[in-house]
């Protein structure tokens, strides 16, 4: 695979000119190459794969095999459904599968590679190389104008590169201090493409822990399982306080649906039918204080800072009926109105993107700029958390790279 650096001062034409090396535009890039495209991919940093290399904490949660459109989020819910179905997560396995990496299942579909995340990233390289495409690094774009031939003109600091067509894969700004920014937006832009401004998805919640009725600012560090609820949507996972607000899968999940100035509602105990279970514990242990009965159900501490905040710590026997009742219902729906989001700088994804209104479910070729593609995370196609954005690249990268 030749490597152009910015001393080399030439012009360049490609069939194909791929902007970004991550994901999907590495999976393009290998699908257009094995058609015989001449392909370059245009990468701003001084390595491929970034995203791809600390997901998963490094062990690449690549895929999920019970993927299906309802994992996304989109102004167009159908538009997901064409590519999920051409590029399945077992036509990426059988991929890993012929190069001898392995896989193991966490939960819920959730596939980690056994060799991490470095495996994956140098299989797609090291295909890339086999195939002749070229990876220049440390690319930084400075125009892209379409000629009067249809070809696009791409300049960057010292070189300039022709190409047939053109692939935008350059994902969202998420997790800016690798890099990511806004600029996909600004190509569809150039060319007139409907857009939806980025905002943080899969993102932590900002909350202000020593205002009442939370006052969870001694809890940082506090883990249960919980069900949160807003906007007509549901998540069952992990929950973690931290020092600035809540984090955890199910935070994540749920910041995705969330908009400022919404509440979120959660159920502390969703595996428990707290009314019913308290009375029972109130007849075989009367004595025992609401304090120490929650805790067998909850973290100590978040018990005890429940009840010191919403209730009086008084034996079971000194509850009636309608008591336990209204203990139960605020533990089962209990409300935050998170302050904002951690936002770009530590979002797992970006919502929103090129408009799908813009976009060929099929091709992933403007409708009406010939030549110009756009994949990956830059549409708005977002995925829950769980290995779906990976197995949204695969797919949309490969069918691009049918039609390049």
């Amino acid at each position: 695979m030749k490597k152009l650096k910015n001393t080399d001062n030439l012009k360049y034409h490609y069939d194909v000119a791929i902007i970004g090396a991550g994901a999907s535009g590495l999976m393009c890039a290998i699908e257009a190459a094995q058609r015989g495209r001449k392909v370059i991919i245009l990468e701003k940093a001084n390595k491929a794969a970034k995203k791809i290399l600390i997901s998963g904490g490094g062990r690449c949660n690549f895929t999920n095999t019970e993927t299906t459109a309802d994992n996304y989020l989109s102004d167009n819910p159908h538009f997901c459904k064409s590519a999920l179905a051409r590029y399945t997560p077992w036509d990426f396995l059988q991929q890993l599968e012929r190069n001898g990496l392995s896989w193991n299942e966490k939960a819920k579909g959730q596939l980690f590679c056994d060799q991490k995340a470095p495996a994956i990233a140098d299989l797609l390289i090291s295909q890339c190389a086999q195939l002749g495409v070229t990876i220049a690094y440390s690319q930084t774009i400075k125009t892209i104008e379409n000629q009067s031939n249809g070809n696009y003109s791409l300049s960057t600091e010292n070189n300039q590169y022709t190409c047939s067509s053109l692939v935008v894969a350059c994902g969202g700004p998420s997790i800016p201090k690798m890099g990511a920014t806004s600029f996909a937006l600004d190509i569809a832009k150039q060319f007139k493409q409907k857009v939806k401004p980025f905002i943080a998805g899969l993102v932590p919640f900002l909350v202000q822990h020593n205002k009442p009725p939370y006052s969870f600012n001694e809890l940082s560090g506090v883990a249960l399982t919980v069900s949160i609820r807003c906007n007509n949507m549901t998540f069952t996972d992990d929950m973690l306080i931290t020092h600035r607000g809540l984090s955890g899968p199910v935070v994540l999940q749920i910041s995705s649906y969330w908009q400022a100035g919404d509440k979120i509602t959660i159920d502390l105990a969703p595996h428990h039918q707290l009314s019913a279970w308290l009375l029972l514990e109130k007849e075989n242990h009367p004595r025992v204080s609401l304090q120490n009965t929650l805790s067998k159900v909850l973290p100590k501490r978040l018990s005890h800072r429940l009840v010191q905040n919403l209730f009086e710590n008084n034996p079971l026997n000194q509850l009636n009926t309608s008591t336990i009742q209204q203990i139960a219902d605020q533990l089962h729906c209990f409300q935050i109105t998170p302050d904002g989001t951690e936002g770009m700088r530590t979002a797992e994804v970006s919502l929103g993107g090129v408009s799908t209104e813009a976009l060929s479910s099929k091709t992933f070729e403007s409708l009406n700029q010939s030549g110009l593609f756009f994949i990956g995370e830059c549409i708005d196609v977002t995925g829950h958390l769980g290995g779906y954005n990976f197995q949204w690249a695969w797919a949309s990268g490969w069918c691009a790279g049918q039609y390049v």
